[in-house]
């Protein structure tokens, strides 16, 4: 269904990846749903099945993955694995959670934290939204403290980032001259969990001075992938990403194939559902052209 190095690239700071980005809150327990879909997930999701998916999308030139972390082996594990079996390199892109209290012991404590992001290969790092929002000040218009976190981020070989669920972050990043390479966003035709409405959103990504990494296209399954993805690639500039989670392979390989139909402009091969319902809508071979 898919084909390999077909998907269109992007460059953070001179690092090359894939436009689609593989998400991770279907592969460590965050659906957004319910408590018991979480401990499916964290249930279902072994080093083993995970690599097959990473596998899916690795042979189909989607290479980045986003929310690597130490405290999940399995994942960094099965990123290995996937690697190996396809010959390809994962872009690895972290979302520390960084200590808040401008204090000694937080700062000695992030140092610490950005070491262990590095070594399982970070390539990006961008603060987790829990860290970035907190310090977003509309006061002043600046993210404080973050100047000295992206400083340390960059001693360590890792391109800096804004993971953010707040708006504001981007534009004050700009504003100030943040020095960093990209930021996320969340960005859906159903405005889940963006905090402005849709077209302001929008707005934002096509000013902003870097590549956007928008995340939540499919507001964690309630849009259908053909609506969310579609929404996604036809108003997001060619330098900016989509990422996206998948449960299983063959979830990836549906998505793969929606995605690139719709930059491709042609018809999905994704096979579509079947309920008794859909019959009548059928088309049949021996009825096509009879009066």
């Amino acid at each position: 269904m898919s084909r390999v190095n077909a998907f269109p690239r992007t460059q953070i700071e001179g690092v090359s990846l894939s436009r689609m980005v593989i998400g991770t809150n279907w592969f460590l327990g965050w659906s957004h749903t319910s408590k018991a879909s979480d401990d499916f997930i964290k249930s279902y999701q072994t080093r083993q099945t995970l690599a097959e998916i990473l596998k899916v999308f690795m042979k189909a030139g989607v290479d980045a993955i986003l929310g690597t972390r130490p405290e999940s082996e399995h994942l960094s594990l099965a990123v290995n694995d996937a690697e190996q079996a396809t010959g390809r390199k994962m872009v690895r892109m972290s979302t520390p959670t960084l200590k808040l209290a401008d204090t000694p012991e937080a700062w000695a404590e992030n140092e610490r934290i950005l070491d262990q992001h590095m070594k399982i290969g970070s390539q990006v790092c961008l603060p987790h939204q829990q860290t970035t929002d907190a310090l977003v000040c509309r006061r002043t218009r600046r993210i404080v403290m973050m100047d000295r976190i992206c400083k340390m981020i960059r001693q360590r070989g890792m391109i800096p980032g804004l993971s953010t669920h707040m708006p504001e972050s981007p534009v004050y990043a700009d504003e100030t001259n943040l020095d960093v390479g990209t930021y996320i966003q969340i960005y859906n035709a159903a405005g889940f969990l963006m905090q402005i409405e849709v077209d302001w959103v929008h707005r934002m990504i096509w000013q902003r001075k870097k590549p956007v990494l928008t995340i939540k296209p499919m507001a964690a399954g309630r849009l259908m992938p053909l609506v969310g993805l579609a929404f996604s690639w036809a108003t997001l500039r060619p330098q900016d990403m989509v990422c996206v989670g998948t449960l299983t392979p063959d979830q990836a390989r549906e998505l793969i194939d929606i995605s690139l139909s719709i930059l491709e402009r042609r018809g999905s091969n994704v096979e579509l559902q079947r309920t008794r319902s859909k019959e009548s809508v059928e088309a049949r071979p021996a009825l096509v052209g009879a009066k």
